[in-house]
């Protein structure tokens, strides 16, 4: 099978492509650097926006599915740069997949929009697309979901999937950003206590292959819905940085609690003072940021086990390990 895996330069998509080369499969890795890291894989690397529909038809060529990995993350950033990203990336994939014939399509969402600020504990697939969401990240990846789901059928079977707070070694965001905080101060957090759940990168980069494989050698059972990828061992959000830090090599770090308000408040804050000062940099705190670390988001896995056949390979414990063997 010959796989196009748009954003495979990223931490995710490296991930994905590797995979696929274990298991022999042809890959081409679309993104905008050079991604010179995949070439001893053996993955063909093509560079380029993923809006412009000529490089991408080029790089779809003779490509059998495609696993849809680019796009704009980060709490922070203008709303029409989210917007072009994900869901004018989405919807330049989409066309490409129709214009080549290709029939398969596994797009990465993210849990984040289903996210309203309140807890979610044991949350399935039944909970409802937000309408209101807090940041240009969620909200345009939720348009880009929908675009997603909505252009399965017949000629081409879509799936989406959820991977939340990806995690391991060459994380290039959340590990940094803990790091960063910490050496600048007392890490402050408003829900310590409240359990998240988290994805080890093995296992996020599976998860995508069991739907790309579901949807073209199996039922299809997956074709049309979403689904949450996690490790399946929701912790306390106090615990599971602690741990992260310890591996990365800065155990023993103390967490200050700060009330939920507050850090919503703070969060407002800094985003009216950044807007009016026009402020290029990423604020310490945004609203967004506030409710998803005051608040519970743990998921239920079952619906990814029935139709997927998505286990987690490597558990929290392992990939801790695997963190600190790589010295990160």
């Amino acid at each position: 099978m010959k796989v196009l895996v748009t954003g495979g330069g990223g931490f995710l998509g490296s991930a994905i492509c590797r995979q696929l080369r274990a298991l022999d499969h042809t890959v081409v890795a679309y993104q905008r650097g050079a991604a010179r890291q995949l070439a001893a894989y053996g993955v063909h690397i093509v560079r380029g926006d993923i809006c412009d529909l000529p490089a991408l038809n080029r790089a779809a060529a003779g490509c059998d599915a495609v696993i849809h990995t680019a796009g704009k993350a980060g709490i922070w950033g203008a709303p029409e740069d989210y917007r072009r990203s994900n869901i004018g990336g989405t919807e330049a994939v989409i066309q490409v997949c129709r214009q080549q014939a290709i029939s398969t399509l596994v797009h990465t969402s993210s849990p984040s929009v289903v996210h309203t600020g309140s807890d979610i504990e044991n949350g399935d697939e039944s909970l409802p697309v937000a309408t209101h969401l807090s940041a240009p990240y969620p909200a345009t990846k939720a348009i880009a979901e929908q675009r997603a789901l909505a252009a399965n059928g017949a000629a081409l079977r879509v799936t989406a999937l959820r991977p939340h707070l990806i995690w391991g070694p060459g994380d290039p965001h959340l590990l940094p950003r803990l790091i960063s905080k910490v050496r600048r101060g007392r890490l402050r957090l408003p829900g310590s206590g409240k359990k998240i759940d988290t994805t080890y990168i093995d296992n996020a980069a599976r998860a995508h292959l069991d739907a790309l494989f579901e949807l073209r050698q199996r039922g299809g059972r997956c074709a049309g819905k979403a689904y949450f990828i996690t490790n399946n061992e929701p912790l306390p959000l106090g615990e599971i940085v602690q741990r992260l830090l310890a591996a990365a090599g800065l155990p023993g770090v103390r967490i200050q609690a700060i009330p939920a308000v507050l850090a919503t408040s703070l969060g407002s804050a800094c985003e009216i003072t950044w807007r009016l000062l026009r402020i290029a940099a990423e604020p310490p705190l945004t609203r967004f940021a506030a409710e998803q670390l005051s608040t519970a988001h743990w998921f239920n896995g079952a619906a990814a086990r029935r139709d997927l056949a998505y286990s987690p390979t490597v558990t929290i414990a392992q990939g801790l390990e695997q963190l600190r063997l790589a010295g990160l």
